[in-house]
């Protein structure tokens, strides 16, 4: 089968589609012909080896799982023994630890759902690892309820755009943070107030937000923090731009943050997804209630994965992006 490999570390460039063997179903697992596979800012950190502290995981000098990609879009080709709930022909979509950029994929079947019926291929594979962990800082971690005001920095990207979603749906008051050219978009979505970063910084209008949600983001935890209420709760998801080398931007999350709460009132945390089935029928509820809808920028075919992989690097990417095989 044809898959989007890579043998060393390094930008896009080491990106290669070759022919390698098709996996087979284990116990637990299900076999995926894969029709459509997201793309998300992890795949550019599997890629990369970027920050280093991943790597005892990823593999230290080399990466242990070739195969790009986690999200993805299919139909069920074969099921491995233990497995119930899915037979060959199944719609479905999830995630997968061993790579989607391929034409066959094998996923645990806890990482599966049915694919949302109201949705195509593309549309449904850019929603498990976006969707999984904006549903989860929403709802888990803010703790997002009806009144509230939400800030929402990063709402024109993947996760973010789903994050504006659903603290509009829990009856919050949404303030979303992106570029002017995604103002449009992050409005259609439920944002009541869109913040320009470049002419506004977040703590300019002073403490008014009960909850900032902070996708990929890059600011001070002081800045955030004067953004908050008293006892606001502060979501940090990732951050791209700043930190060490060894930890990148998760050094403001599990090291600065919980040290800041300890003499706050606010709460400040840093989050990690996990990905399972029931936040995939969830979403998948929200799907086709037309609760959330799904922006995608553009589709890349296979052999491009790497020009959509240099694009979610960026930062600058509209929505999400879709890799069709």
């Amino acid at each position: 089968m044809r898959a989007v490999v890579q043998d060393v570390y390094g930008d896009a460039g080491v990106l290669q589609l070759r022919d390698v063997a098709r996996p087979a179903a284990g116990p637990g697992q299900v076999l995926v012909r894969v029709v459509a596979a997201g793309v998300d800012p992890g795949v550019w950190h599997m890629m990369t080896g970027r920050p280093w502290a991943m790597r005892p995981v990823t593999g230290l000098r080399t990466p242990k799982i070739q195969t790009r990609g986690r999200d993805l879009a299919g139909v069920v080709e074969a099921v491995g023994a233990g497995v119930t709930g899915f037979a060959p022909g199944d719609e479905v979509y999830g995630t997968t630890p061993t790579g989607s950029f391929a034409e066959f994929a094998v996923a645990p079947a806890d990482r599966l759902a049915g694919k949302p019926a109201n949705l195509s291929f593309e549309q449904a594979a850019v929603v498990p690892v976006s969707g999984t962990t904006a549903l989860q800082a929403v709802r888990d971690v803010a703790q997002v309820r009806a009144g509230q005001r939400v800030l929402v920095i990063g709402a024109g990207g993947g996760i973010g755009s789903f994050a504006v979603q659903l603290a509009f749906a829990a009856g919050a008051d949404v303030t979303g943070v992106c570029s002017a050219g995604k103002a449009d978009l992050v409005r259609s979505l439920g944002a009541a107030d869109v913040l320009d970063y470049r002419t506004e910084e977040v703590d300019a209008r002073g403490p008014v937000f009960d909850a900032v949600i902070d996708i990929a983001g890059s600011r001070p935890l002081s800045v955030l923090r004067r953004a908050l209420t008293p006892r606001g709760t502060l979501v940090l998801v990732g951050g791209e731009a700043r930190g060490t080398a060894l930890l990148g931007g998760m050094s403001r999350a599990w090291l600065a943050a919980p040290l800041a709460s300890l003499v706050s009132g606010q709460h400040l945390k840093g989050m990690l997804a996990r990905e399972n089935a029931a936040d995939l029928e969830a979403l998948a509820e929200l799907l086709e209630s037309g609760t959330l809808r799904v922006a995608v920028e553009r589709a890349f075919p296979l052999a491009h994965a790497a020009d959509a992989i240099r694009l979610i690097g960026s930062g600058h990417s509209r929505g999400k992006l879709v890799i069709t095989i």
